[in-house]
Parts: structure tokens; C-alpha cells; sequence
């Protein structure tokens, strides 16, 4: 007879206490703990082993006598998704990926597994019907015999599957459905996802197969489940966007095998999810006219160049206390955009309803997108449209000076693909540039009140 026991686990970190707490004493957080039932068996989770003959044995072995190369990469269709895995999929990895219901995460990943027809892929569901994504297939218009389908949430099951096919990729939807025999909580428990993830992680390491776990997330938007399940996998992507919208970006939050900063833009339509290699046309809106508050930001996203609309929108303040509100842009760095200008450039925001927002959903970080923020708000101050051609590239500093920033030349080169005539970075940019390659007009500046004179 097995030994059958409780414990309590942190719904936040996955913490295991023998009774219940109030605070969890490892992340800190207030009444996170549930009681689950937990069962102690002798636990045959090596059964893959006879899986491939690449299986890894278990030894200590020296450092110097472990032989590292490049490892082969599964080059995808999606020409997003390799950029924001690093280049392809790597064998032996595990993938996790997070987004809103309904967002298009199973859609994507369906629609990559059967354009991967040189490899056998194992989708397996526990929330759809072979019949629901038979039809989800159909709209996509995609045929691949190799690939197939398991509707199971048992671990134990879809392993003897996984032995008798010998998949080259695997894909779980969702991690959240998954329960383990081992355990006798819930599916989507705690202890359950922390050991389904543990098994498949496992299976992925000692059998050197790739293997993408679509998981849920709360209301809060964070991913569903114990935060170990993030530290677990070599990847974690984030699929963002609201679902009213085409557009859908995925993107890169932790990276093991590649940067952490990449992103990846899709447009949803009926045929699936359609990648964007242009992003810069999308997230610019095409005007008939010219209106005031709008100027264009040259940033990177990763290795990436974009441009994208800055928008901007001073008026004069209605309550006592001025509204400052920003969408896609840091707060406080909207709040010491308006103190510079205030104190170095003499304009009165304080009096100022001031409203921003990047266009087309994008949340940027990147420095360089001060210069154009600026030039959006003086623009809506003075109530005074700015050229179309102008495109903007500069930090910022407290003392109004404008600062270079990093990789201007392929800022340039995206600037001068479309269409642009004129872009304004700053003086202390020009070191090593070469002006002789590009066909825009390069305008230096080194300060804001400089900028000021130059556009009104």
C-alpha cells in the first residue's frame, strides 16, 4: 500500500509546507497556500530510455571532456519565430508559451507543426477534439502526413505514445491539462504542473527532442502555475495583443539559446496567423493629412529595427491636478520628458492635461524614442503638425543635452527603406558614421532648444 500524505503549496512559487500558512515564507506572498494530496510511489520516469540511442547517461564526467559544438537547428517556416528563438529550434529544448485565451496561441503553433514536413510532429491536446482541430487544420489549408494528433492528458499515456512514434517535436496544449498518476491533485494544481513539466523536461533533455508547452495565464497576466515552471524551461515567449486587433506579438522573455529582447508580429487573419516582416508600414498609420502631435521614432527591438508612430496629445487642464497618461511608453520617463522641457526649455506643462501612446500596441523601452516623444509633445503644444519625411533617433539626459545611441546605421538604413528624407539624431552620433552610404539627409542637434528652432 502506497503512502498517501498532504501537504500545502504557494499557488505563487510552489513552496511545500506541511501545514497551512498565512504568508508564504519563501516569495512573501499573503494566503497562496492549497492543500493538495500528494502520493509517494516508486516512480518509473526513465521509461523513454530505450527512447533513442542518443539517450544521455547519467555519470559525472570532467568538464574538459564534454565535447560542446553548434547544435543543429530545426529551421521553421515562420520566419518570426526563428528570430524569436534564437534562429530556429534547438534540439533538446524546452519551450513554454503564455498568452490571453483566444489570442491564436494553439493556431500558431498548429499552423508551424504541419508546415514542419520533413520531421514527425506529435500534437497532443487536452482541450480540443481530434475532429475541432481537423477543422482548424482544414481552414489553414496545410497537409502534412507526418503529422499526428493524441487528444490525452495523462502522462503516463501519451509517453507510451511518444515511445511507439518516435516524434522529432512535440506539442503540448496546454501544460495546464496535464496530470501525472504519480500525483493525485487536480490537473492544473501546483504539485501537478510542477512534476507534468518536470517529466517532460526529462523526456526533452535525455532524448534530445524539442518540446513546446502552451500554457494558460491568470488575470493578473501572469503565467498560470508555480514560478518554477518559468525557471524550468530554456525559453518562456509571451503572446501579446488584444484580441479586437489583427495584430499579434510574440515575444521573447526568457532565452537560454538567443537574446531576450527579440520580437516577433502577426497578423490574424482567417487562413491563420500571417508573420509580418515589415513591421515598420503597420505601426505607421498612413494620414491624408497632417496633424499636430505625431512624429516617427527610429528604436530597436532585439537585433530589429523599427519605426514606429509616437502620438501625443497637451491640453489645457480641466481639474486641478494635470493628467498624465501614456500607453506603449515608461510613465515616469513621460514625467521626466516634461521636466526637462519645462526647466531647460521653458515650456509650461505643469498646467497640462499631456496624453501619449505608441501606435499599433508596441511597448517600447528603447532610449531612443525620447527625441521623437519630445518633438510629438512641443508639436501638440504649439499646436503645430510636423513634416511627414522627419524621422527621430537620440536619448534624452536631465540637463536637455541630446545623447547618442547604439547602432544608428541600421536605424538609418530602416529609415531610408521607407521612404524617409530626413532624420534628426544627435551630434555626438557622427563619430565613425559614414554619411557618403545613405541617401537621407542626416540633421544634427545637441541640445532641445536646438531641436525647438530647427522644427517650428
Amino acid at each position: 500500500m502506497s503512502k498517501i500524505k498532504s501537504a500545502f503549496f504557494c499557488g505563487n512559487c510552489g513552496y511545500e509546507s506541511p501545514k497551512w500558512a498565512g504568508r508564504c515564507p519563501s516569495c512573501g506572498e499573503w494566503n497562496t497556500f492549497v492543500e493538495e494530496v500528494v502520493e509517494k510511489q516508486s516512480k518509473q520516469t526513465n521509461n523513454w530510455k530505450s527512447y533513442k540511442d542518443n539517450g544521455a547517461n547519467i555519470k559525472t564526467i570532467p568538464l574538459h571532456e564534454v565535447t560542446a559544438g553548434e547544435e543543429k537547428r530545426i529551421i521553421t517556416q515562420d520566419a518570426e519565430l526563428n528570430r524569436v528563438l534564437g534562429n530556429g529550434i534547438v534540439p533538446g529544448s524546452i519551450v513554454l508559451i503564455a498568452g490571453e485565451p483566444g489570442i491564436g496561441k494553439s493556431t500558431l503553433f498548429l499552423q508551424n507543426g504541419l508546415s514542419l514536413k520533413h520531421i514527425v510532429t506529435l500534437y497532443v491536446s487536452g482541450e480540443e477534439s481530434e475532429q475541432q482541430i481537423k477543422m482548424r487544420a482544414d481552414r489553414l489549408n496545410i497537409s502534412n502526413e507526418n503529422f499526428y494528433l493524441l487528444t490525452e492528458t495523462s502522462t503516463q499515456v501519451i509517453f507510451q505514445e511518444i515511445k511507439k512514434l518516435q516524434p522529432d517535436l512535440v506539442i503540448i496544449d496546454s501544460i495546464q491539462t496535464l496530470h501525472s498518476p504519480y500525483i493525485e491533485s487536480s490537473a492544473g494544481s501546483v504539485s501537478q504542473i510542477r512534476e507534468t513539466a518536470s517529466e517532460l523536461q526529462r523526456f526533452a533533455k535525455e532524448t534530445n527532442t524539442p518540446v513546446f508547452l502552451i500554457g494558460h495565464i491568470t488575470k493578473e497576466g501572469a503565467i498560470a502555475g508555480p514560478k518554477i515552471l518559468e525557471h524550468m524551461v530554456d525559453t518562456v515567449l509571451q503572446f501579446e495583443g488584444d484580441q479586437h486587433y489583427v495584430y499579434r506579438i510574440l515575444r521573447t522573455v526568457k532565452n537560454r539559446f538567443g537574446s531576450t529582447s527579440e520580437l516577433g508580429i502577426y497578423e490574424m487573419t482567417g487562413a491563420g496567423m500571417r508573420p509580418v516582416s515589415n513591421p515598420s508600414e503597420i505601426l505607421i498609420t498612413q494620414k491624408e493629412e497632417q496633424l499636430s502631435g505625431i512624429s516617427i521614432a527610429a528604436t530597436l527591438e532585439g537585433q530589429r529595427p523599427l519605426l514606429v508612430e509616437v502620438q501625443a496629445l497637451v491640453t489645457q487642464s480641466v481639474y486641478g491636478t494635470p493628467q498624465r497618461t501614456s500607453s506603449g511608453f515608461d510613465l515616469r520617463r513621460l514625467q521626466l520628458l516634461l521636466a526637462v522641457l519645462e526647466k531647460r526649455g521653458g515650456f509650461h506643462f505643469g498646467m497640462k492635461d499631456v496624453f501619449v501612446n505608441i501606435a499599433g500596441g508596441i511597448k517600447t523601452e528603447d532610449p531612443s524614442t525620447d527625441l521623437a516623444m519630445v518633438s510629438a509633445l512641443l508639436s501638440s503644444y504649439e499646436d503645430i503638425p510636423l513634416a511627414r519625411h522627419i524621422a527621430f533617433a537620440g536619448e534624452v539626459g536631465l540637463s536637455g543635452e541630446i545623447r547618442a545611441v547604439n547602432r544608428i546605421e541600421q536605424r538609418i538604413a530602416e529609415a531610408e527603406k521607407l521612404g524617409f528624407e530626413k532624420m534628426i539624431i544627435s551630434k555626438y552620433n557622427q563619430k565613425g558614421l559614414s554619411r557618403q552610404r545613405f541617401n537621407i539627409e542626416l540633421v544634427t542637434m545637441a541640445r532641445v532648444d536646438e531641436l525647438y528652432k530647427y522644427l517650428f
